[in-house]
């Protein structure tokens, strides 16, 4: 009988999927108490001695694309700053990773394995030409524990946009995607950050998030949308963000209605709580003369919409770059222009 093509692409994939650990020096706890809450007994810590340990708080799935140990992946899979990173090839080869770029925005991150070896890797292949109902596998480590699962499926839908929320519920910290590959191919807890393949065995997107309570419908974020970082990170040592320097929320008609603003679009500056700055000091925003409570309307003739944030604009501008601002303040319409630094 002949076997699935599945097979062979899975022989050639899965020694490049990798789990990624993240774990802090967090104090020894020696005894718990419990309190009952919504039924349930829950622990509290009741005695801490001076000592620490190394402390798993988090992980999940990730790719190496080059030889030398370069390794892709979810920016919610390395969030945490005070973390050390550690990467698990199989049970018998573990190595330590430095975080080289995360980018919440896209929800991507780039790591480096720092010992010097040789590493099976991925070969990326070109997001833009995915095309609706093409076979794709998803891979990764479900739950940090079930080594190299594949699923497989087809593209469902493509350019879909999602607010992800790392956690249970939504108050969780929410980011909102853009441009995402849509597959049925189950992506499960964990999963983020491991690859979705194409038949040629080429990476085409990063595994990012799956809707609860759904079933068959998870998103992957092209690929394409980090080769850029890659090749800037390898060039340059980091990642040139554009950077306004402004606190914001994007206006419609309901917030707009509600406070009696003149504008049911654009971004309206405003601190997000008392005693920091809307506009940071310094910043591009601050030498073109942005305040507190102007509504920035367009920035280089482009609307600012939900569809369409100031992040979603400057993504398409380089550091260095003149921009031109269209601003309502006190219900006059004013022109400002700025260089965009570099975010730090």
């Amino acid at each position: 009988m002949k076997k699935s093509p599945i097979v062979e692409i899975a022989k050639k994939i899965c020694p490049a999927v990798i789990t990624i650990i993240a774990s802090r020096d967090l104090p020894q706890i020696d005894e718990f108490y419990f309190l009952p809450y919504k039924g349930e007994k829950v622990a509290f810590p009741k005695k801490v001695n001076g000592e620490k340990q190394k402390t798993k708080i988090g992980g999940g799935s990730g790719f190496i694309v080059s030889k030398d140990g370069y390794v892709l992946t979810c920016n919610h899979v390395v969030e945490e700053l005070e973390a050390d990173y550690t990467v698990i090839l199989d049970p018998d080869r573990r190595y330590k990773a430095k975080v080289l770029s995360r980018d919440p925005l896209t929800d991507t991150a780039i790591l480096k394995i720092e010992d010097g070896v040789s590493f099976p890797f991925l070969k990326m292949g070109d997001s833009d030409n995915v095309e609706l109902g093409e076979s794709v596998i998803a891979i990764g480590n479900p739950l940090g524990e079930f080594e190299d699962t594949l699923s497989a499926g087809i593209v469902s839908g493509l350019s879909r946009r999602i607010t992800a929320y790392n956690g249970a519920s939504t108050t969780s910290k929410a980011t909102s995607l853009r441009g995402l590959i849509q597959t049925d191919a189950a992506i499960n807890p964990g999963n983020s950050g491991g690859p979705l393949v194409d038949m040629k065995g080429e990476a085409i997107a990063i595994n990012t998030a799956m809707i609860m309570g759904a079933e068959n419908i998870g998103f992957a974020l092209p690929i394409n949308y980090i080769k850029e970082d890659l090749r800037e990170i390898k060039k340059e040592g980091r990642i040139k963000r554009p950077y306004l320097g402004v606190k914001y929320i994007i206006l419609n008609d309901h917030i707009s209605k509600v406070n009696k603003l003149e504008s049911c679009y654009g971004a309206l500056i405003v601190r997000e709580m008392f005693g920091e700055p809307a506009v940071a000091k310094n910043s591009s925003a601050d030498q073109a003369g942005l305040k507190e409570y102007d509504i920035i309307l367009e920035i280089n003739g482009k609307k600012i919409t939900q569809d369409n944030s100031i992040n979603d604009v400057l993504s398409e501008c380089a550091v260095g770059e003149e921009i031109h601002l269209l601003v309502l303040r006190n219900r006059e319409e004013i022109k400002l222009e700025t260089i965009l630094k570099e975010r730090k």
